[in-house]
């Protein structure tokens, strides 16, 4: 999000106001910034400029038609999780030979219609997957790229609930199984050996667990290779941190060099898998305060988005700026919580934030961009935000709010009569 002071020192999303955007829009409504996601985009494909890199985005962090539309231009690749998502990335243009399938629960028809269109490849997480894809492929007569994710047993040190690379995670096949289970995969008539995976978590913000892993996934990769098995790609992930609040995230210059010293001859082509990193800084929640309440020394300040459009704070403890979109003069500073209108108690955005507010204020929640929306429910038979891009002085909407209509669509009456 860039930010350019106006005569009003008015929040600005590129060169919009924030406020010209609520009033286009309603609120609460989703705004991404089309050049800082671009910037993130290249700063990651200019930090492994000297090497064989794809990026692919993980779309579970956003996977907006008009995110996925923007990336896939820059010649993004994508990691899916599921048949719906892989089905965005195709319709936003996105290129099958650049998808990696990922996900611990893959199902038939989402294996075979990855099989149709011709992803790059499968990442397998299990041995009954080994079975499964295979099974599949040969009954399509489609010889099936994969790759192993490999738990390398790698301590991220983040939130215990995005922390993937431990031996009590559910992702990935241990480390030590690994080599007997490539000599398998690589007996089998339609299974072809492409790659290795590993994902160690998210929001990461120190460099020594990426290097850690690394180095444990390159001993595989030579292993392997004593077994005469080569390897194409060495994926290693994402799960690069960014800044919430005093957050320190890792230099990407400095874990490239890092890397790339530590792939030393090999020449295999490294694939990236960042979400966060993306998308998440280069979002914005807008929200109108509907009303302020006191309970003694207690203010809390009553907005028009929930936990049904933001759940990061109430899942995970997360911390999220959020400043008013427009400087106030005059008024009392004040610790307000800033609460939805959820019935729930979990239902906060933030909480103790020394804010100069008036009912009516609009107010931005920072670092909205990575699962935000993709994580927003209906819960309240609330309607889900819109959501908007913006390139300098323009914005489109590239997700309408949802209606009542749209709410009860799928739903209809019990009609069945009893005798």
């Amino acid at each position: 999000m860039t930010t350019r002071p106006q005569v009003q020192d008015e929040l600005c999303i590129e060169n919009v106001s924030a406020s010209a955007l609520a009033d286009a829009y309603g609120t609460p409504v989703f705004v991404y910034s089309a050049a800082a996601i671009t910037e993130a985009y290249e700063s990651f494909t200019r930090a492994f400029a000297g090497h064989p890199t794809q990026v692919c985005y993980a779309v579970k962090a956003n996977s907006n038609l008009g995110v996925l539309s923007l990336l896939a231009r820059l010649g993004a690749g994508f990691d899916i999780v599921s048949g719906g998502e892989l089905e965005r990335v195709l319709m936003a243009g996105g290129q099958p030979d650049r998808i990696v399938f990922s996900g611990v629960g893959k199902q038939v028809w989402e294996i075979e219609r990855a099989l149709q269109v011709g992803i790059h490849c499968f990442n397998i997480e299990s041995p009954q997957e080994i079975e499964l894809i295979q099974s599949v492929a040969a009954r399509l007569d489609r010889p099936a790229p994969v790759s192993f994710r490999v738990n390398p047993d790698v301590d991220a040190g983040t939130h215990p609930y995005i922390s993937t690379g431990l031996r009590e995670n559910k992702f990935g096949i241990a480390i030590a199984d690994a080599p007997a289970l490539y000599a398998s995969a690589a007996s089998l008539s339609h299974l072809r050996i492409i790659g290795v995976d590993c994902h160690i978590g998210s929001q990461i913000t120190q460099l020594a667990p990426f290097l850690d892993a690394a180095e444990r996934i390159l001993m595989l990769v030579d292993t392997l290779a004593a077994d005469g098995i080569n390897l194409q790609h060495i994926d290693l992930g994402g799960g690069i941190g960014v800044r919430y609040q005093n957050e320190e995230p890792v230099d990407l210059d400095a874990y490239a060099g890092a890397l790339l010293q530590l792939m030393g001859h090999r020449t295999q082509t490294l694939v990236f898998e960042p979400g966060r990193f993306i998308v998440a800084n280069a979002g914005t929640l807008l929200t109108r305060v509907l009303s302020l309440k006191s309970n003694g020394d207690k203010h809390f300040a009553i907005v028009d988005a929930g936990m049904n459009d933001l759940i990061r704070p109430a899942l995970y403890s997360a911390w999220q700026s959020i400043t008013n979109t427009v400087s106030r003069e005059g008024g009392e500073i004040r610790d307000y919580d800033i609460v939805g209108p959820i019935c729930e108690t979990g239902d906060f955005l933030g909480k103790q934030r020394a804010l100069n507010l008036a009912t009516g204020d609009l107010l931005a929640v920072a670092s909205a961009g990575a699962y935000g929306f993709t994580m927003s429910s209906n819960y309240n038979s609330r309607c889900r935000a819109a959501e908007v891009m913006v390139m300098n002085d323009q914005h489109q909407c590239v997700r309408q709010r949802e209606s009542i209509a749209d709410l009860v669509r799928l739903e209809s009456l019990f009609t069945l009569k009893t005798e």
